[in-house]
């Protein structure tokens, strides 16, 4: 039996490693989404060897990995298992027809240290916008050919980089309420983004369409509803995340907003009233700090 080879340490010798276009990203920045490039399609971290070796040191939460032949609108982490290890996942994913996310790469040095060095060069151009970077985390999604990623929305700022392989993503306008309900937005955000979306065949005229390569990343604005298909190609893909005290602020309202409807209250939806914004979030500041308190 072999000894696994720790990975090499990657100088990143201060270059950058994307390139965004500054206009682009002031006008769209978590409005629309919008592509960018970068330079990780030949990182090494991302081989199938490094891959499994991370999966190997993260605690086994971190890695969730399912069939991949699954509807539009299956749930996200709840598909049918495969019967295979996780490293067998890895190293069989051109013909096991699974899905993998390996989550919060954040946790292990070598990953985290690639995480920040994206972050720092979006935090140059996102800080002036929405100021507070915070809660960086990274994820990387390893599927077969053809696999499906289902429906839903996810609570971060997110840009997907494109490692390996080609993927087509179908987002929609989360800001459209006959995709998406102002109670679904606040179910969804009071869930931490556990919420299950429903999806409907006629919400497809309605898609934009992006296929992803090697080298191209996408930017996806908080709850964007999306669905993905790969190619016909093993797909190595680079989210990488992150959240502000605006996004913060946004979820805890939302939260204050899903119980005071559970009282058949009808509150008004995030955005809409900075003074009751406000009021709910200093609600949910007492409510967390009492529970604290309680709970030591």
């Amino acid at each position: 039996m072999s000894q696994e080879r720790p990975p090499t340490p990657v100088n990143l010798n201060g270059s950058s490693l994307l390139a965004i276009d500054q206009e682009i990203f002031r006008g769209g920045f978590n409005r629309h989404p919008f592509t960018i490039q970068h330079r990780l399609a030949d990182h090494p971290l991302f081989t199938l060897e490094q891959l499994v070796g991370l999966a190997k040191r993260l605690p086994a939460q971190n890695v969730k990995y399912q069939a991949a032949d699954l509807p539009v609108n299956h749930g996200l982490y709840d598909g049918p298992q495969t019967g295979l290890s996780t490293e067998e996942t890895i190293r069989q994913i051109e013909e096991c027809k699974s899905w993998m996310v390996i989550k919060q790469v954040e946790n292990d040095p070598l990953y985290r240290e690639l995480l920040d060095h994206c972050l720092d060069e979006i935090q140059d151009l996102s800080e002036p916008l929405e100021p507070g970077m915070c809660k960086r985390e990274g994820f990387i999604f390893v599927s077969s050919p053809s696999a499906v990623t289902p429906y839903h929305m996810d609570p971060e700022y997110n840009f997907l980089l494109q490692v390996k392989g080609q993927k087509t993503v179908h987002m929609f306008d989360g800001t459209d309420p006959s995709i998406v309900s102002p109670k679904e937005r606040e179910e969804f955000m009071a869930s931490d983004g556990n919420y299950k979306l429903t999806f409907k065949d006629e919400y497809e005229t309605k898609a934009q369409v992006f296929d992803l390569t090697p080298g191209v990343g996408l930017h996806f604005p908080v709850m964007t509803p999306h669905w993905v298909q790969n190619g016909d190609q093993v797909s190595i893909s680079f989210s990488i995340t992150f959240r502000t005290p605006t996004s913060e602020r946004w979820s805890m309202v939302n939260d204050v907003n899903v119980r005071l409807r559970r009282f058949g209250l009808e509150p008004t939806p995030f955005g809409r009233s900075r003074l009751r914004d406000s009021a709910k979030y200093q609600a949910y500041r007492v409510l967390r700090r009492a529970k604290e308190l309680m709970n030591p």
